[in-house]
């Protein structure tokens, strides 16, 4: 399969890259480009933590921003910036700290000992119910619609990789001390925990890092990202087989395409590459629900070309969603599109 025929359809497909990293460090410019949309653009917060927010400020320090920015939070919507230079990062925390005029937090990495069974009974009692029974973090935190907008912030995921990588013990003891004033989480020992308690929680939520990854820090891997099948029928069989399957897989079928529309003169594009348009607008409302960003993919479609005499029938694999938009909630939905792609695939090249 020639790989023009592959680009082509990833770029009909809607597959686009994530912004990249300004070249120089200009971190206002940095920011609007890979912060605002979440954070807001005076970070006061949105599908992101409010990062102006001056508890939060005065809990973290800059090595914790920077961790964050390099490590992101696999499956939580905030991806790794791994391609930002250093001088970038670096840039990027000193805008993100101007919002606070108090001295950054520091903290050494010295683990603090407790008892690790009681803590998880603390948690259970005192941080589930925001953070998850298994510390994967408040649901609903896809993008836009799925976010209930009665909440102030959504509980972030404390099983996740890159939040224990980027948080120091004493950050956890700090802020559980402290609490966040301007969230829901307020100071635990105003609740009337001991500081010997919150030594058992810290210890509990670091033992995490041992334990098999939470759900909504899980992404589906994929083999391969594009889905193809060979048709053993000619060129006009293969389409219209295309177009019944669809049907009989509970999705209606839109319209037939050119590959090349809009990429070259109309009237002189390849008969012989057509995409095929569907739709099922139950599972259309349901993706859109978890992450309006599923939208770029959608309508759904089925590539068909004929090069040196042999059919072929591909589309994007939808699997590749979840680890694009860094969305763990993703997957059920990507794993049922993905099964309904290779029924209509395979249904139409039997």
């Amino acid at each position: 399969m020639p790989s023009r025929f592959v680009m082509l359809m990833f770029l009909c497909g809607g597959l686009m890259s994530p912004l990249l990293a300004s070249a120089d460090a200009d971190g206002a410019m940095l920011y609007a480009r890979n912060c605002a949309a979440c954070h807001g653009e005076n970070g006061n917060g949105g599908i992101g933590v409010p990062l102006a927010l001056p508890s939060f400020q005065a809990s973290i320090s800059d090595d914790y921003l920077r961790q964050t920015i390099r490590l992101g939070r696999p499956g939580r919507v905030m991806p790794a910036f791994t391609r930002m230079s250093d001088a970038q990062v670096e840039a990027l925390v000193h805008y993100v700290r101007a919002w606070d005029k108090g001295a950054a937090a520091t903290y050494t990495r010295q683990p603090i000992k407790g008892d690790r069974a009681h803590g998880k009974r603390l948690f259970a009692q005192h941080c589930a119910a925001c953070h998850g029974a298994e510390g994967g973090g408040g649901e609903g935190t896809g993008v836009t619609f799925s976010r209930p907008r009665d909440l102030p912030i959504m509980a972030p995921a404390l099983h996740n990789p890159g939040f224990l990588a980027a948080a120091p013990d004493a950050m956890i003891k700090a802020t559980l001390m402290n609490g966040r004033q301007g969230t829901p989480m307020s100071s635990f020992l105003d609740q009337g925990l001991k500081e010997e308690d919150l030594n058992d929680i810290v210890s509990y939520v670091r033992s995490f890092a041992t334990q098999p990854l939470s759900a909504s820090a899980q992404l589906l891997r994929v083999e391969n990202p594009v889905i193809v099948r060979d048709s053993p029928y000619d060129f006009k069989t293969t389409v219209e087989n295309v177009k019944r399957a669809v049907s009989s897989n509970n999705f209606f079928y839109g319209r037939v395409q050119p590959l090349e529309y809009g990429l070259t003169e109309a009237g002189r594009e390849n008969q012989k590459q057509i995409i095929v348009y569907f739709c099922n607008l139950g599972l259309l409302n349901q993706a859109l629900a978890v992450d309006p960003r599923v939208g770029m993919f959608l309508p759904c479609r089925v590539t068909i070309v004929e090069h040196e005499g042999k059919v072929q029938v591909m589309s994007v694999n939808p699997k590749v969603l979840s680890r694009l938009f860094n969305n763990s909630e993703l997957n059920r939905l990507c794993e049922r599109m993905s099964e309904s792609y290779s029924a209509i695939m395979d249904e139409a090249t039997l």
